[in-house]
């Protein structure tokens, strides 16, 4: 930043994602998750720097590729859209504004398909049926959508090309609960079909109902990593921050999370929860770790133990 500041906007993210599974990364507006969406995808602006890797495995005759290495002709050409879909966080600005949607999911359909001639135009109009979004506005230009039209449009050039890994940035947002349903469905089915999803929400219910696994997120920190079974069933989240954003849901008891999330140029030591946590100690001064496994993990030094019944 300016004056040779630097911000870590996440910081030690480690997690897998197999063939066949969705995450659902989870938290508070600001905490890191799009952030590391467009890392793994390369479009952090230019004065971001990384470390570490993004391993995505290998499909066909094409080879293992680390994400965060990679240069922009292989991002580009081999990567966006052909192994990696993205249904972005503000779908309007990532349609182009002088073509209608119709054209758009041709080009789409052109390139990544290899589609031609009088199919193309059937071929987009089961696309579009794909993300529920209407034939008869597949004519109209961007800025004609309302902010749900342009999100189901943005889904369905996503889903084109059926992509090893789809990473879906609030795929729900300006949705109604129906169409939030259906669009939900049809990711869990494209990561049926043999192809893995990382989407990103702040709609619980949604990760509800198709994650396998959620990842809780925390000023830039992943603080639980636990199966959705688990995680949204008796047991519940072992994490005070996650338990709070269950508690915080109207069906759950409306009970906020008191205080504000900390910035991230002005993190505390240990941990960063800790002036919003009811159960924090001296301990919490270090910073707890979190190492994934077979199992939960949680980043707490006063994680709540889970009984077996």
């Amino acid at each position: 930043m300016r004056g040779g500041r630097h911000i870590a906007a996440v910081t030690d993210a480690t997690f897998d994602l197999a063939v066949g599974e969705c995450l659902a990364l989870v938290g508070e507006s600001g905490c890191g998750k799009s952030v590391l969406a467009s890392a793994l995808l390369g479009l952090l602006p230019g004065n971001a720097q990384t470390t570490g890797s993004a391993l995505l495995a290998a499909r066909g005759t094409a080879g293992a590729v680390d994400l965060l290495a990679a240069d922009e002709r292989t991002l580009a050409r081999t990567v966006r859209g052909r192994r990696i879909g993205l249904v972005p966080q503000s779908p309007a600005a990532h349609l182009t504004p002088v073509r209608t949607v119709r054209s758009q999911l041709v080009e789409a359909l052109r390139e990544l398909t290899g589609e031609r001639g009088s199919a193309l135009g059937k071929a987009a109009e089961a696309a579009a049926e794909r993300a529920a979004y209407p034939a008869d506005h597949l004519d109209r230009y961007p800025h004609e959508l309302s902010g749900g039209l342009a999100q189901r449009a943005a889904t369905a050039l996503a889903l084109i090309g059926d992509a090893p890994l789809l990473l879906a940035d609030e795929p729900t947002t300006g949705l109604d609960r129906e169409l939030v349903d259906r669009t939900a469905d049809e990711l869990r089915r494209h990561t049926d079909d043999g192809r893995a999803l990382l989407m990103i929400t702040h709609d619980l219910a949604a990760a509800e109902r198709i994650a396998d696994r959620v990842a809780v997120m925390y000023a830039g920190r992943i603080v639980e990593l636990s199966p959705a079974r688990s995680f949204f069933g008796g047991e519940g989240p072992r994490h005070p921050y996650a338990r709070g954003l269950l508690d915080a849901l109207p069906e759950r008891g409306f009970t906020p999370i008191p205080g504000m999330p900390p910035e991230l140029g002005d993190l505390p030591d240990g941990c960063a929860f800790a002036a919003r946590c009811p159960r924090a100690t001296d301990l919490c001064a270090t910073s707890p770790a979190l190492t994934p496994g077979p199992g939960p993990a949680v980043a707490c030094h006063h994680a709540e133990e889970r009984v077996d019944a």
